[in-house]
């Protein structure tokens, strides 16, 4: 069916037609058996029900109305919403533009005066670069090989402690990193410089970072209460740390989500009533306690499905025998997701999401700017 056709049917007011339920079912569906899933690929093809006369095209208007957001819990570290009326490769798009294409800020090279602990400066430098470092990245420009670091493109830390003599054992963590607004504090050592030299650090920075307006007021910090090291007696680290700006498919310490997952919403349907001991039986199986027992008037006790947001698809409820599966039928909606975004705590998750639905934004219209 053409879209000619299509829009001259809807002029005259007649309705699509729709198809029979059990493809219906299988096209919107994932039915998942004791042995395996069913129905697991999306019909994509606008003539695949051509010969029912069903027009299967996507059509923007049908986005637009079908489509929605709606966010079940937000917190500062994470959030999860569901997503409804997208296909399968836009949730996907989203999760990985989250994890590996949205900048952070991470500590990248790491300059080492004095290390006498029993962490080597390597792996010392890598626990340094997984630390979050709390601070908006679209303040920032990215540091590129011919730039020199400056105020706008590198954030500076100095971590310098010392384990007593005597007494007990310090344990170095993320709070001890201290934020040098001024830059670097460590003098390049050179022969060509002579006595009437001025002393020349490892940053270039015009201006101190808490004199900028968007720092006044928000000194930048890291993530606390993180273990960085365990010093003996008379151990002693001291370093600076210079951060900069960089995206998650580099290296995962610029990503900025902990994790991040979808899974589309279960739906569990009783196709017979279950009474009796099996209703018990039912809600004993399931360890995710999706079912309930319901008592009726008539002293009989019903099996309900309470809670079908909690299915874990363990498929226990369906295990003993093929009674069972004909009692119970697990689907999953192909076009509803179950978002979830944990984040390090650079920015908020809420922040996250509408700056990955920005990227991918800009990514679609490079494609169309290429075509046309």
């Amino acid at each position: 069916m053409s879209d000619s056709d299509s829009e001259a049917m809807a002029d005259a007011g007649v309705e699509n037609p729709k198809l029979p339920p059990h493809l219906e079912l299988r096209r919107t569906r994932v039915l998942c058996k004791a042995d395996a899933p069913t129905s697991t690929d999306t019909v994509q093809y606008s003539g695949a029900y051509a010969s029912l006369g069903v027009d299967n095209s996507l059509r923007f208007d049908d986005f637009r109305n079908n489509f929605r957001v709606q966010v079940n819990r937000i917190s500062h570290e994470d959030m999860e919403f569901d997503m409804v009326g997208v296909d399968p490769s836009i949730a996907n798009a989203l999760r990985r533009i989250l994890l590996a294409e949205l900048p952070t800020m991470a500590i990248e090279k790491v300059l080492i005066a004095n290390n006498t602990s029993v962490v080597q400066d390597e792996v010392l430098a890598h626990r340094l670069g997984l630390i979050p470092i709390k601070v908006d990245p679209r303040l920032f420009d990215y540091l590129s090989e011919n730039d020199t670091s400056n105020e706008k493109n590198t954030i500076v830390f100095k971590l310098h402690v010392r384990c007593a003599e005597r007494g007990q054992r310090l344990t170095a963590t993320s709070n001890e990193l201290t934020w040098l607004p001024k830059g670097s504090e460590l003098l390049k050592t050179s022969e060509s410089l002579t006595s009437t030299s001025k002393p020349e650090t490892y940053t270039s920075f015009t201006c101190s970072q808490d004199s900028m307006p968007e720092f006044a007021g928000n000194p930048i910090s890291v993530y606390p209460d993180i273990i960085i090291a365990k010093l003996g007696f008379g151990q002693e680290i001291e370093l600076e740390a210079h951060a900069v700006k960089g995206v998650g498919k580099t290296h995962a310490k610029w990503s900025p989500v902990a994790t991040c997952w979808y899974r589309m919403l279960p739906e569990v349907v009783l196709t017979e009533e279950i009474e009796g001991k099996k209703a018990e039986l039912l809600k004993q199986k399931c360890p995710a306690n999706v079912f309930e027992i319901e008592d009726l008037a008539d002293g009989r006790k019903r099996a309900t499905v309470a809670r079908p947001r909690a299915c874990t698809l363990c498929r226990e409820c369906i295990r003993d025998g093929d009674d069972w599966e004909k009692r119970v039928s697990l689907r999953r909606v192909k076009d509803h997701f179950i978002f979830t975004i944990e984040s390090t705590g650079a920015l908020p998750p809420e922040v996250l999401f509408t700056e990955a639905v920005k990227i991918l934004e800009d990514k679609c219209e490079r494609v169309i700017s290429d075509l046309s």
